[in-house]
């Protein structure tokens, strides 16, 4: 554990971006009256993300949560920025996937914030992918009755996703996400030069939660996405731009319905059919991650709303060449060692956290930008789908 003391710098955001020699990011504000929140893209983030964060708090000390993949990346960068804005550090680190989000892994993170002596006025960092943004987040949440959260993703996939919109938590072994808080950042920083480190895999990973956006709601997102892919891929200037339009997306539907009791849900499309899979799957990340679980359940949601008649088939076939051109699964046939069964599918469905009166909530669509919120799903329909994907190979 690292630990540095001074005191905190009063640097504005505006000063800090022009102080350094990156460009001058991209910046969207997530409206929540008093508890607005900007985020921002670009390069060279977390050079500056000592007068950053202290352009919005007058934190004095912070723990940096960081898995064990990170830290050597990145965790000395953002102490050292800290320490020159007067803000001391401590770094947690925490085993790499998601079996750290965990009681255990929890109970740990939050034991050594309050040893780090972490108070209500100080912060916590999240330097990391989804998980380490989902464990520290929960943690902040809780710790003291909640501690002021920073996100800095590091992950494509948490970039565009899962550091915006408060969603913290951890997982059961009923099922992932059971546990947790709504907990809204004070502030996100998105380094898209980080991302230049990612495993390609992981990025792609990623990139299934970019098309996400698309499918939900923004055809001509999805166009474009056709268009650009492979610049996205390269790290061009069309990256960037991909994660400030998710984000956008995201920060509208949060600043409408913030606690999911509406339209936030449509941002969980493929994620019914994902996190049962993840589940199947035992969160083995060498069998499934994340983002292909959701590749695979948008593609699934797609040709169940095919199957039930709301939605062409061609649009389907698109979504699923899409992802292949990608290089993402797209099938139950394509989850290393197995998908399961049709009863152990179903058994995690029935816990998913969009469960309503024992029924499980869908996401479907009429079409590539035209998802709505599906409840109440004849149970043979599903049963009768889920038995026609597990012999499909696609």
């Amino acid at each position: 554990m690292n630990e540095q003391a001074s005191e905190p710098s009063s640097d504005k955001i505006s000063a800090a971006a022009s102080s350094q020699a990156a460009p001058v990011p991209l910046r969207v504000k997530v409206e929540l009256g008093a508890r607005a929140y900007d985020i921002l893209i670009g390069e060279g983030l977390l050079e500056q993300a000592g007068a950053l964060v202290a352009s919005i708090s007058s934190a004095k000390a912070a723990a940096i949560v960081v898995d064990e993949n990170t830290r050597p990346l990145y965790a000395d960068k953002v102490s050292a920025a800290l320490d020159a804005a007067g803000i001391r550090s401590a770094v947690i680190t925490v085993q790499p996937g998601e079996r750290s989000k965990s009681w255990r892994g929890y109970g740990e993170v939050c034991e050594a914030i309050l040893a780090a002596r972490i108070g209500r006025d100080d912060l916590v960092i999240a330097l990391g992918g989804g998980v380490v943004g989902d464990l520290a987040g929960f943690a902040a949440a809780t710790v003291r009755r909640g501690v002021a959260l920073v996100q800095m993703p590091t992950t494509l996939l948490a970039q565009v996703d899962s550091s915006v919109g408060g969603k913290t938590g951890i997982n059961s072994a009923v099922g992932k996400n059971l546990i947790g808080a709504f907990h809204q950042p004070s502030l996100v920083l998105a380094d898209t030069r980080v991302l230049d480190t990612l495993p390609a895999r992981e990025f792609r990973a990623g990139y299934a939660e970019v098309l996400k956006y698309a499918l939900i709601d923004r055809p001509q997102f999805f166009e474009w996405l056709e268009a650009n892919r492979d610049e996205i891929f390269a790290g061009g200037s069309a990256r960037a731009e991909a994660i400030a339009e998710c984000c956008r997306a995201k920060a509208e539907i949060v600043a409408v319905d913030e606690t999911e009791t509406g339209d936030r849900a449509l941002l969980n499309l493929g994620h019914t059919f994902g996190h049962a899979l993840e589940n199947v799957t035992g969160y083995d990340s060498s069998r499934l991650v994340h983002g292909e679980a959701v590749a695979i359940g948008c593609a699934m949601a797609f040709r169940f709303s095919v199957a039930l008649g709301l939605a062409d088939p061609a649009h389907a076939r698109r979504v699923e060449a899409h992802l292949a051109e990608a290089g993402l699964p797209s099938r139950l046939a394509h989850v290393r060692g197995g998908a399961g069964s049709v009863e152990t599918l179903l058994a995690a469905m029935a816990q998913d956290k969009k469960v309503r009166h024992g029924t499980p909530t869908f996401i479907l669509a009429h079409g590539i930008g035209r998802s709505f919120i599906q409840r109440g799903v004849e149970s043979q329909h599903l049963r009768d789908f889920l038995l026609s994907e597990l012999r499909s190979n696609g």
